[in-house]
């Protein structure tokens, strides 16, 4: 029987590797005829490693190749964190579907000589390496007793960056990644809202001061959205709602490209999409744009 080959563009980081494997089986199960074969390229974002992220300006830092690679038509797919795209996609391209997202939030995690710890009780000016905007923006504001500063390189890298120097006393890393790669043994505390929302599926860029929190309560959906200046001493956060009733029948046959919520009605993803486009209409009217702005403008010259 003639088995269709299909090629699957990856970075060549492990936790890609990872996530790329568990769409690979995923589409397995349900098309077992296929043949998939992974293709693991690198990108500007694993090359360039002793420049800050929100600093190389390039907005498709992680992605770049593997668009080429696509347009070139030597991959018939790629695997992406959804906060690795950029926010436009290129002419042509489209997002084939988005999986179930993980643990949104960001952990901790803490130099062995503090273990036990919290952010809370680790001592005045201990140094927290982070590589993003959002996370640093909100950390300072809500911990000003430590200190922020850049780390880069994959989790591996920051991991062993962290164990073996005495530079940092602890990191924040996407508590997804640390699971996915069977790390969770290291998360010594996982950051709640109030301390730090978390990323947006797909930001402007890897590094933008935005931030999130969605809450589902008595068929309601709460979305707060927020925007902060570097330092995080200005900010923006505003929460708004709408009601997603659960009863209506759903058509499973209708297919939406990008998201497809298997038992969640259009009328209902419809407003959701919506509630998002709205929050951040409220955001920019009260002057969203302007901290974005001088956040982007301070960082270029940092």
């Amino acid at each position: 029987s003639f088995s269709r080959v299909i090629r699957v563009g990856t970075r060549k980081s492990q936790l890609a590797r990872i996530q790329t494997d568990s769409v690979a089986e995923t589409l397995k199960e349900l098309y077992p005829d296929i043949h998939l074969e992974i293709v693991a390229m690198s990108t500007t974002g694993d090359k360039i490693l002793d420049t800050a992220l929100s600093k190389i300006g390039e907005k498709s830092l992680f992605t770049k190749e593997l668009e080429n690679a696509l347009e070139r038509n030597e991959v018939d797919l790629v695997v992406h964190s959804l906060k690795d795209l950029p926010t436009t996609l290129p002419p042509g391209f489209t997002i084939g579907a988005v999986l179930k997202r993980e643990n949104p939030h960001d952990a901790v995690v803490l130099h062995p000589s503090h273990a036990g710890k919290t952010l809370d009780t680790l001592p005045e000016n201990s140094v927290i390496g982070t590589s993003s905007l959002r996370r640093a923006a909100q950390l300072k504001k809500r911990f000003p007793h430590l200190d922020f500063k850049d780390i880069r390189g994959n989790l591996n890298t920051r991991l062993k960056k962290l164990d073996e120097k005495n530079d940092f006393a602890a990191i924040i890393l996407a508590a997804a990644g640390l699971r996915r790669m069977g790390w969770e043994s290291r998360i010594s505390q996982i950051l709640e809202p109030e301390d730090c929302m978390y990323a947006v599926g797909q930001e402007g860029g890897c590094s933008v001061p935005v931030a999130v929190h969605t809450q589902v309560k008595d068929s309601q959906l709460y979305l707060t959205g927020a925007v902060y200046s570097l330092d995080g001493s200005n900010s923006l956060k505003e929460t708004m709602q709408v009601s997603i009733a659960v009863g209506t029948q759903v058509d499973e046959q209708v297919q939406r490209v990008g998201v497809t919520a298997n038992k969640i009605p259009g009328s209902v993803q419809d407003e959701a999409e919506k509630l998002g486009v709205d929050l951040a209409d409220l955001l920019l009217s009260k002057g969203a744009k302007e901290i974005l702005t001088v956040a982007r403008q301070l960082n270029d010259v940092r």
